[in-house]
């Protein structure tokens, strides 16, 4: 038995040498090859962080250092001055151009949305709002709040219906999901989806019972569950 174990161990020896052997003689015969990869690699690295460090974040510091004037006017609602600047400081379309790649150049077409609702420009709203890619759990639904808002205001109840559900799913809270649940389900009664309608005033009555909408949702409930029964 110990002489099998010694030369069981024998044999794993010249399986490693004999491994270890091949893969120093693929190293000498490629070795310019591994030396351009490797040395390629930290290139693409180093790029990759000197982009970040000198191009990107200098760029996101003075685009959040011009949008501040224009987030004022937004919050003063002076959406005209917001959109397009006051002569002296920047507006979100100024931003939009100029910094357009950047997160604050992104959050920009959402106020320039937002803008644009406020001000009855409502193509350009929808743009705007369509445009925005955020993932923050509240900026997002409101962004697609907005062009239901949008498309309401266009005549088109169907296709806000459709925004208004989205919103409503995209982030589940208790703050815009039963807000826009409820004006789903109000749109999809005005194009007469009254089953719809059914789902969306459900999901209030279960998932936010304790919400402003909860509160009077078994009236909207009974409204078109009595236009169903017809």
């Amino acid at each position: 038995m110990a002489k099998e174990n010694v030369q069981k161990n024998e044999e794993r020896l010249e399986q490693i040498e004999s491994t270890l052997g091949k893969t120093e003689m693929f190293i000498e015969n490629n070795h310019k090859t591994i030396v351009i990869a490797v040395a390629a690699i930290v290139i693409v690295v180093l790029a990759i962080f000197g982009v970040r460090k000198f191009i990107v974040e200098p760029r996101e510091e003075a685009a959040q250092a011009a949008i501040f004037r224009a987030e004022q006017y937004f919050e003063n609602d002076d959406y005209a001055t917001a959109l397009n600047g006051d002569g002296e400081h920047a507006g979100f379309m100024d931003i939009i151009d100029e910094y357009g790649s950047t997160k604050t150049g992104n959050l920009a077409r959402y106020y320039a949305g937002v803008c644009y609702l406020n001000t009855g420009d409502f193509d350009n709203a929808i743009k705007y709002l369509g445009a925005f890619k955020g993932k923050d759990q509240i900026v997002k639904p409101l962004a697609r709040g907005a062009m239901g808002d949008a498309y309401l205001e266009l005549d088109n109840a169907a296709e806000a219906a459709k925004c208004y559900e989205k919103a409503a799913k995209e982030s589940k809270n208790t703050f815009t999901s039963p807000m826009f649940m409820m004006k789903a389900g109000l749109a999809y009664e005005m194009v007469e989806d009254y089953q719809k309608a059914l789902e969306m005033y459900k999901l209030i009555k279960a998932d936010y019972p304790n919400s402003n909408e909860g509160f009077s949702i078994e009236k909207y409930i009974a409204y078109v569950e009595a236009k169903l029964s017809k």
